[in-house]
């Protein structure tokens, strides 16, 4: 690929999303919306080459594909049609020939939340979460199908059949393209932020893909939903907890991809920027009407942060800090991570017994968190088998090697 062409495949990853939600609330058909913008990547790969990258690339993939889509209205209706289009496009009448213009007009319409609506448009309640998770990958992430699919090791197939049926379900019980009214933003965004959370753990879980990082593109999304709902807690404490944790990222894997534990990380490695950053993100959410969890979490993330070593981390703050999660999230699973702080405050012996008691025989930290505490209180051939258990069910290869050698050393 020429240089030229390269460039108008990164500003085609970096400017689709924007793009696609843009014209999305034009046409309000996504399918129409997607191949406009796909016909001004092809355009670009055309012209760029011979013409050379212009002084805006991005302007000019959003330029071209505004004007696919007033091809779209003009080619595929009745004259009739064209007349209702223009009117609910631009808001008012008009005769044939001002139809370009005028969609143009509603296209250039500084309508900053497209993102947002689209967003809120993906994690509708009555898409099932797998697909609210791949619809946003796809259309607000700009990520290709095969990239999801891969990133959650399922068929490519299967994942373009679980888009199509989802971008169909939107259509057919006309989900509305909005951003919810105050009243329904407490439902609705739960799901959004839910979604987001799970994009970014997802990248976060990978030492290096040959794909956009999704960890980051989850801070992205995450950063324009808190600006855009600026009295709204959560996001701002999920995006704290995303930095913070982002911001350990270079000390998690060795070169070769192996994981490294907290405990184990050279903090020298952690970004100081991140840290700054998420801290005074946690720090205005706490202090916000009742946090949710994921303040809590960022507030517990921000205590990791701010110890010098894994030796001075203020476990008893951390454990209240739980206490106040597993309050508002009374969880299987919050209790697990509960359970691990109880062992750095009250000792092995009472962690075990709390995980013992918990139903995640099948999630494979679980088995890892038992190991470790099996381990810790001299019961070395029960850990091995907790940690072989914990590699069988492990979702990735770096957690499975990882898990493998614990059983192997322990």
């Amino acid at each position: 690929m020429t240089d030229a062409g390269a460039e108008a495949a990164e500003v085609f990853r970096r400017e689709r999303g924007r793009a696609v939600a843009t014209l999305v609330r034009v046409l309000g058909s996504i399918d129409a919306a997607e191949e406009a913008v796909q016909d001004a990547f092809v355009r670009a790969l055309e012209v760029w080459p011979r013409d050379g990258v212009p002084p805006s690339p991005a302007g000019w993939i959003v330029t071209t594909a505004k004007h696919r889509a007033i091809d779209v209205v003009r080619r595929e209706s009745t004259r009739t049609e064209r007349y209702k289009a223009a009117e609910a496009l631009a808001g008012h009448g008009g005769i044939e020939g001002d139809i370009a213009a005028s969609v143009v007009e509603r296209l250039d319409e500084a309508v900053e939340d497209d993102q947002l609506r689209l967003m809120f448009t993906c994690c509708h309640p009555a898409l099932g979460l797998e697909a609210q998770v791949a619809l946003t990958l796809r259309l607000i992430a700009g990520l290709e199908t095969r990239n999801i699919a891969r990133a959650f090791l399922t068929p490519e197939p299967t994942m373009a059949q679980r888009l199509t049926r989802a971008k169909r379900k939107i259509a057919a019980a006309n989900i509305p393209y909005r951003v919810p009214s105050t009243a329904e933003l407490p439902e609705r965004l739960g799901p959004v932020l839910t979604v987001l959370y799970l994009v970014f753990n997802q990248g976060y879980s990978l030492p290096t893909v040959d794909m956009p990082d999704l960890s980051r593109e989850a801070i992205r999304l995450s950063r324009a939903l808190a600006d855009q709902l600026p009295g709204a807690t959560e996001p701002r404490g999920l995006l704290a907890l995303m930095l913070l944790t982002e911001a350990r990222r270079p000390a998690r894997f060795t070169p070769d991809g192996a994981i490294v534990l907290l405990a184990d990380q050279d903090r020298a490695l952690w970004s100081p920027a991140l840290i700054g950053q998420g801290l005074e993100l946690a720090t205005a959410a706490m202090r916000g009407a009742e946090p949710g969890p994921y303040t809590v979490q960022a507030a517990i993330a921000a205590v990791h942060a701010t110890a010098p070593s894994a030796a001075a981390t203020d476990w008893d703050q951390i454990l209240s800090l739980y206490d106040a999660l597993f309050a508002l999230q009374p969880t299987a699973v919050v209790e697990l991570n509960r359970a691990v702080v109880v062992a750095e405050v009250h000792g092995p012996a009472r962690a075990l017994q709390i995980v013992d008691g918990l139903p995640l025989e099948r999630y494979h930290l679980w088995h890892a968190t038992r190991g470790n505490l099996l381990d810790r209180v001299g019961r070395t051939d029960d850990a091995r088998a907790a940690y072989r258990a914990a590699a069988e069910l492990a979702p990735g290869d770096a957690e499975r090697a990882f898990l493998t050698e614990r059983a192997r050393g322990t």
